[in-house]
């Protein structure tokens, strides 16, 4: 059998942390091949190391048959290798042209020669179908073009070998599909794919192998037409995974929340949450379901104290909160899981310690007369970390150094464990695996069960309908109908998030 890339017996530490446990990967020409794992079980490591950013301490990769050594990117880029990163690699006040050439810029008589180099990136562009504007700003582009943006990189410099790590993870459902058109596409001009996620959905449709590896072990390769999610699940977790939360009836009693004509603007200072009214009752979980876009996170920010507010009314338990501090309003009972855990959730440079206590470290017993008591500080962190399962070589180890998973469950467990009377969850899941997935859907429920009122911010139609009580559905920042689950269906909530009036989709308010 002819593979491009050989990587047997992969071996690598970080300290006494085995990341990569002897894990084979064999990559066949002209195939996507999946790797699944969970957060944390070293899916990024392995590929890491196939790009030269890691060197293994064990093992050997072929290319073509041919031993090699890569012992840094541009080598990986010599031999036909390219990474598209979870998060990127972009300089957002650059054009499209200027990133994609930064580092081989064509020069003529000493000057760079942009023209000629837009047109290189127009030509693979249309090739590859991927309709990208070279002349276009990085920071006035989406998340999905910036992506595009990161394919054509590797394009550019030749790579017949490209990696894409958790592509979806940021991406709209709309964009996701975009995204396996490009991907059959690149499999018909001839180039081979590996993809790292954790969904299970998308290895089905586009994979035609995986590679499942466990807490840093290879667990082995299936062809996916042989195989199904339930069975990929368990592979994955060492466990059978229920996909279909279990939860008994809510059973709601006084308004935690209540939203009032909000009138709020984003940074361009156009209105986009508009007089929208919404309730939250203590013991149950309201999902707002909507395209991205139309008001949510402008009102998650609102109701966080991390955005000003034009006019309106949101009270917490009665008490009026509009425009006051985020510190004021968590202290008013509200625990926040940000939709963006690196810009919201953590101070990534900081051990996990630190982190743990980012909402409480000014009150006893963490700090007394301004100075900070470590050893409570720790004592705290290893609590948690236990409790909530967070995957960490210790909690004297950096946030970053975390996987997205982890990262997740350290902050839902600083938030729960504050006991807020409202607990504001946006995107909790987002670019998770199904195991931590199922991990944190149980928490809210959990939390729900014992009389707190929750919010749930979500892209995802199948987690709203699966968690949630009751669905707001939010369109040009106002909300249009609340639905019960049970009676509502993903079709009927599509319509409705697109626009449709309530009797054309049939809805009930």
């Amino acid at each position: 059998m002819d593979y491009v890339i050989e990587m047997l017996n992969i071996r690598k530490e970080f300290g006494n942390f085995v990341a990569n446990d002897n894990i084979t990967l064999q990559l066949k020409k002209g195939e996507i091949h999946a790797l699944l794992g969970e957060n944390g079980a070293g899916k990024s490591t392995l590929m890491n190391v196939l790009f030269g950013l890691y060197q293994p301490e064990g093992g050997e990769i072929r290319v073509k048959g041919k031993l090699v050594k890569i012992t840094n990117p541009n080598i990986a880029n010599d031999l036909g290798i390219g990474m598209v990163h979870q998060h990127f690699m972009l300089v957002d006040t650059f054009t499209v042209t200027e990133n994609i050439i930064l580092g081989r810029e064509i020069t003529k008589a000493g000057h760079i020669d942009i023209k000629k180099a837009e047109q290189e990136v127009r030509q693979i562009s249309e090739r590859y179908g991927l309709s990208v504007d070279p002349q276009a700003k990085i920071s006035d582009i989406s998340v999905g073009m910036q992506q595009r943006v990161e394919i054509l990189k590797t394009l550019y410099r030749g790579a017949e070998i490209l990696i894409f790590d958790e592509p979806t993870a940021v991406l709209t459902p709309q964009e996701i599909k975009e995204l396996i058109h490009i991907l059959k596409t690149l499999i018909k001009e001839g180039k081979s794919i590996i993809l790292i996620t954790h969904k299970l959905k998308e290895i089905m449709e586009v994979a035609d192998r995986c590679t499942v590896i466990r807490k840093g072990k290879g667990i082995g390769t299936v062809n996916v037409n042989e195989t199904n999610p339930n069975e990929l699940a368990s592979l994955m977790v060492g466990r059978e995974v229920v996909f279909k939360t279990e939860k008994k009836a809510a059973s709601p009693k006084q308004d935690v929340l209540e939203v009032k004509d909000l009138v709020v603007k984003d940074v361009r200072g156009v209105t986009v949450v508009n007089e929208l009214n919404l309730s939250v009752q203590s013991g149950e979980i309201v999902g707002i379901a909507g395209i991205d876009g139309n008001g949510q996170s402008e009102l998650i920010e609102a109701i966080t104290g991390l955005r000003k507010s034009e006019s309106g009314s949101i009270k917490v338990n009665g008490k009026e909160l509009i425009n006051h501090t985020p510190r004021k309003i968590t202290e008013s009972g509200v625990g926040h899981i940000p939709q963006d855990r690196h810009k919201h959730g953590l101070v990534l440079n900081f051990p996990m310690g630190e982190n743990m206590v980012l909402q409480s470290y000014y009150k006893k017993p963490f700090s007394k007369h301004g100075v900070l008591n470590f050893k409570e500080i720790y004592n705290q962190a290893r609590r948690l970390i236990q409790e909530f399962d967070v995957r960490t070589p210790s909690e004297y180890a950096l946030a970053r150094a975390l996987s997205g998973g982890n990262q997740q469950k350290a902050i839902i467990g600083r938030e729960i464990d504050r006991d807020p009377d409202l607990l504001i969850a946006a995107q909790p899941t987002r670019g998770l695996d199904v195991g931590a997935i199922e991990f944190i859907h149980k928490r809210l429920i959990e939390q729900r069960d014992h009389g707190k009122a929750v919010l749930l911010i979500s892209f995802e139609l199948d987690e709203i309908m699966n968690v949630s009580d009751r669905i707001a559905v939010i369109f040009e920042g106002k909300i249009v109908a609340v639905v019960n689950p049970k009676e509502t269906d993903e079709q009927e909530l599509g319509l409705l998030m697109a626009g449709s009036n309530r009797k054309e989709a049939g809805a009930d308010v």
